[in-house]
Formats: C-alpha cells, structure tokens, sequence
C-alpha cells in the first residue's frame, strides 16, 4: 500500500538518498550539471515550503519514503512553474506514480493561477520523457528561465496546465 503526500522535514534525508542514487543509476554525475548537485538537496521540505511551491513523496505502509517530485517557479521567469526533482526507485517506476504527481502539479499550477509548467531532462531518462509527451507536455528549441541544469539536459518541455 502506497500513498502520496507533501514532504515533510522528516523525509529529507531519505529523499536526498533517492535522488542520488538514482542519479547514479542513470549516470547523472553531479560534476555534468545535474540536480544532484543542488546544494538544496538535504533541505527539500524547506526549499518546497513556499507559495508557489510544493513537493510531493510517495511512502509505502512501513513510512519508507520510495520517490517523489515537485514544482516551483522557474527562476528567471517566475509566470512558469518548473517541474522540479522527480526521481523513483526501481520498485515503483511503472506504478502510474509520476503521472499522479505530475497531475498534482497540473492542479497546483491551475490553482494558483499559473499558465504554463515547464521542464528539462535529459535523453537517459527516455520513458519519463515519452510519460511527458502523453501528458502533453511539448518539445522546445531552447531552454526557458534559468535553471542551472539547461547545459546537462538537452530536452525541455512546456505544457499549459
């Protein structure tokens, strides 16, 4: 039995472990530009405890934490919320759990009135890239904002929520 709620201080620890350890598993070095290198990394319920802002995780019936994702405003165009840090462990990768939260961003954005969600990945991570392309998510020719991840990862998407 698995659910979906909003990080809490708790879960930063475990969160940060996933992340980097499924950065490893995909070969997304931190010295490449990758998010594992957010220095934000340990402090994720803190860094998503903002009003436009949120990051979800999914637990199992033990309280372990198994992935999770979020959105927040793109910085340097702050009308577009970013897709930010979706990473699953191998055991619940094809649950359907990433296209929930990824929904819960859609309804995040909607609810606070922004018009468009943007994201950036990268060619190694090609089955979140075609669950994108489902959600309707659109190809760009350039990157938007400034991420600080837009050199590592060659795919960014936009999608009006």
């Amino acid at each position: 039995m698995y659910s979906i709620r909003t990080i809490q201080a708790q879960d930063n620890a475990q969160m940060a472990h996933i992340i980097r350890q499924v950065s490893k598993e995909f070969g997304l070095a931190a010295e490449a530009g990758f998010a594992v290198a957010d220095p934000i990394l340990d402090q994720l319920s803190v860094v998503y405890d903002q009003t436009y802002a949120q990051y979800w995780v999914v637990e199992n019936e033990l309280g372990e934490i198994l992935g999770g994702g979020g959105l927040a405003p793109l910085k340097g165009d702050e009308s577009i919320l970013e897709i930010q840090k979706m990473y699953f462990l191998a055991e619940i990768r094809n649950l359907g759990f990433a296209k929930q939260i990824l929904n819960l961003c859609s309804e995040f954005a909607k609810g606070k009135g922004f018009k468009s969600l943007y994201l950036e990945t990268t060619k190694e991570l090609w089955q979140a890239v075609k669950l994108y392309e489902k959600l309707g998510f659109l190809h760009l020719d350039t990157p938007q904002g400034n991420t600080g991840h837009s050199h590592a990862c060659e795919i960014w998407m936009l999608k009006t929520p």
